[in-house]
Parts: C-alpha cells; structure tokens; sequence
C-alpha cells in the first residue's frame, strides 16, 4: 500500500482549511454589493443563515461518513460539492438563486472538521499538540484576513470571483489530497443511519430557525422537540447510530461538549454584538467596529500555537482550566468596560484577552477527545467537538438577538431610529434624541453582555470537571509526561 507524504498532505489540508475558514467573512464583504447588484435586500441575511445552517446541520454526518467510507471520500465529495456550489453561486441572477446555492455550498462546508480528523490520525498526541495549535492558528488568520482579501477582489475583479476563486483552489487541494493521502481504513459493511440523519437535520433545522426567526419562530420550538426526542429513540436502536450515545455517558465527552456549547455561545455572541455596541453606542465608524475586535484574531492563533505545544508538557486539565479561566474573566471585564464614553483602546485589550483564552482552551479539549476513542469514532467524535460550539453560538447570536430587541421595546427606542445610529446618517440628527436611544441601546446591550459574561462563566464551572487523561508517551519514551 503506498505511503501517506505527510508533508504534502498537511500543505492540502491547510489550504483548504484557509479558503474554508475564510468564506464567511470574503462573502460579508461582498454581500454589500452584491444585494447593489442582484437587488432582494430582504433576503440579504439568508444568504449567510442559508449556508450556515446546512453546514452546521451536516457536520455530523460527514463526520460520520469518515468513520464508515473512510475520510478521503468523504472529505473529496465535501471539497467536490463545495466548488460546484461555489460556481454556481458566482453565475447566480438573483437573490433567490444565490440563497439557494449558499445552502448547497453549506452542506460541502460541513465537511471541515474531517481535516481535524485526518490530523488526528497522522499525528500522535506529542505531535498533535503542535500540528493541531498551527491549523487552529491558520483558521483564525483566515477570518483575518478575509475582510481584506473580499475588499480587493470586489474592488479589482466584481464580487463573482469571491466564489469562483473556490473552484481552482479546491480542485488543487482535492488532487494534492488524492496524491498524498493514503489511509488504512477499517472495513464493514455498515451503512449511514439515514433515518437519523434525517431526524437530527429536522431538529438543528427547527431550533435554528426558532432561535433566529422570533415571533413566528415558536412554532418552531414543538417541531424542534419532538424531532429530538425521534432522534434520540431511532439512534438507541440503530445498529450504526450517527451518534453514539453512549459516548454522552463518558465524563470526558459530556463535560468537553457541555463546556465547548457554552464557550462557542458566549464567543459568537461576543464578535457580533461587539461592533453594534462600537458603533450604535460610542459613534464610531465600521472600521473601528472592526479594530475593537482585530485584537481577538490575533491572540486566538498565537495562544493556540502555544497551547497545542505545551499539552505534552503540562497535560489537558491545566490549559482547559487556564483558557477557560482567562476567558471567562475577559467577557467580565468586557460586561464592566462597555460603558459610554468608554476608550477604543480598553475593549481592545479586553478582546485580545477574550482570543487568547479560547486560543488556549481549543488545541487540549480537541486531542484529549481525539486520543480518547478509537479510529472508527474519530471522525464523528471530532465533528460533534465542533458541531456543539457552532449549535451553543448560532443559538446564543439569535436569543439574544430577541433580548436586545425586547429591551429596546421595553426603553421605548424606535428600530429605525437605531438603524440610523450606525450608518452615516447619525450625523445629522437631533444630538438629544441621539442621547436618548443610545443610551436606550447601552442598557440594552449591557443586558447582552451581562448574559455573554455569565454564560463564560458557566463554561468555566463545567470544564472544572474535565477529568484526569493521562497522555501517552511518545515513541522511544518510557513514561507519560503527568498533569
């Protein structure tokens, strides 16, 4: 059997996962323009609610696709959709038609965290450690850098390339990957449990939309329930379940999962309700909205870097109570210092906290679950790590999206006279009733981050129960270094 070139490998793995990882943001930057363009402003947040969440909803089941086709088929026919969805994006004449193929290009997209897998199988944990804080890293420089790259190809060639550019990269990312890449899978003749996949895309599907619709969304809440509860009944049966439940029963899994959902909540809450804050409340222009939270891109990869190296060397418990620990102090002190009149320069180095505590809790809660199943579990493992942080924030971002509409209701502030704070218009109001709403909004918003803080700090308290793993040694090593 020929031999994986591990090099190259990693080399494909990386560029896929920084086009990947940047999409969102290359697509916000675009979307401006391309609503100027294609018209169908109304349904401008589908195109990003469309694709996030098909990808959110098959996570899992390309995860579990690697475990029983093996994870080059699965990770070339997610790179494969990807693209083609991508090409079709970049032809679309309408709003209608590019919602539609975002949602596509969303169900390719769900294949990321099987790159985290295949690392997970070349690497041991010493090794892993290191590989692992690179490519967390490499994903946060992506969401970096996106905003700039988006810009530049709008600006030089029209918004249609943002998605064309996806198709020769990811075809040469899929045919290094073919070249390089050679795995030893274990064979069975076990098929997806597509009655669960079908029940588990109802229910992400349904709470989802519950979260993100308001009013019209609570019908949603029953649909969501009871696709759940059908779910959870066909997988305790299922000869293959898509997730085994009885991983839920292992300490490590259910505190990694608990405490992941609650980080990934207050996280993604904190990036989008940051800038509205900056902007709606101090005044400020869109690029200091996004300056107040550049630090936190910047720390999340060196502190991952740095993270992933040290767990041989101090073990899983130390970095997870330490990242989580360092975050959950930084959304306090961000719920203390967004105050009126507050300076640029404070939230900045608040945020900058707020990265490198996640960057430091992300690289030991990833290979402790890795290294903790076996091969045939590794990749629905892996994926259900990233599928709750992404389902804890998606949820988080659209309650309390409801909260600080209702607190703006209950201060008796006009919507659209918020809407006017944020744009350029704002100059030319009335300065009292300016006062009025965005003082309106601060207390608002203060609820927002108040709940942000004590979600993080929910976090903290779940991941203090992570318990001991011991990690293996390295080859040519007698003993396993100790937490």
């Amino acid at each position: 059997m020929a031999v994986t070139h591990r090099p190259l490998t990693v080399g494909a793995l990386l560029v896929g996962l920084f086009f990947g990882a940047m999409e969102m943001t290359l697509v916000s930057t675009a979307m401006p323009t391309v609503a100027a363009e294609l018209g169908g402003l109304p349904l401008y947040s589908w195109a990003f609610a469309g694709y996030l969440l098909t990808a959110t909803v098959t996570v899992p089941i390309w995860g579990k696709l690697a475990d029983l086709k093996g994870r080059k088929p699965a990770l070339l026919a997610g790179v494969g959709l990807f693209a083609a969805a991508s090409f079709a994006c970049g032809h679309a004449d309408s709003m209608e038609a590019l919602v539609a193929w975002r949602a596509v290009q969303g169900l390719g997209a769900g294949v990321m965290p099987v790159i985290f897998t295949i690392v997970g199988d070349l690497f041991d944990v010493h090794e892993r450690g290191r590989v692992q804080g690179v490519f967390g890293g490499v994903a946060a420089l992506a969401g970096l850098v996106g905003p700039l790259v988006g810009g530049a190809i709008v600006n030089a060639v029209g918004w249609r390339w943002i998605f064309w550019m996806n198709l020769p990269l990811g075809l040469a990312g899929a045919a290094l990957l073919s070249i390089a890449y050679h795995e030893r899978r274990e064979r069975h003749d076990r098929e997806l449990d597509v009655a669960g996949a079908a029940l588990l895309a109802v229910a992400v599907a349904a709470a989802l939309l519950a979260a993100r619709a308001r009013g019209t969304g609570l019908v949603a809440i029953p649909v969501a329930l009871a696709a759940t509860a059908a779910f959870l009944a066909v997988e305790r049966r299922a000869r293959e379940p898509l997730l085994p439940l009885d991983l839920f029963a292992q300490r490590l899994m259910a505190v990694s999962w608990g405490a992941g959902a609650l980080i990934g909540a207050a996280m993604l809450a904190t990036v989008t309700y940051v800038p509205l804050w900056v902007q709606g409340v101090l005044g400020l222009p869109p690029t200091s909205a996004g300056a107040a939270i550049a630090p936190m891109a910047l720390a999340w990869p060196v502190a991952s870097a740095v993270s992933g190296w040290l767990v041989p060397r101090l073990g899983y418990r130390r970095l997870l109570w330490a990242g989580f620990g360092l975050f959950a102090a930084a959304a306090v002190l961000l719920a203390l210092a967004l105050r009126p009149g507050a300076s640029l320069l404070s939230v900045q180095l608040v945020m900058a906290a707020y990265g490198a505590g996640f960057g430091t809790a992300s690289p030991p809660v990833l290979i402790a679950i890795q290294a903790s199943v076996p091969w045939s579990r590794r990749g629905i493992a892996t994926a259900s790590t990233l599928f709750f942080r992404t389902m804890g924030g998606t949820l988080a971002v659209g309650l309390l999206g409801g909260v600080l509409a209702n607190a703006l209701t209950g201060a008796g502030a006009d919507p659209s006279f918020v809407e006017k704070l944020l744009g350029p218009r704002r100059a030319g109001l009335d300065p009292a009733a300016v006062a009025a709403v965005a003082g309106a909004l601060q207390g608002a918003m203060s609820i927002v981050f108040w709940t942000g803080a004590t979600i993080a700090c929910a976090a903290f308290l779940v991941v203090l129960a992570f318990p001991h793993v011991a990690i293996a040694p390295a080859e040519g090593r007698e003993t396993a270094p100790r937490e």
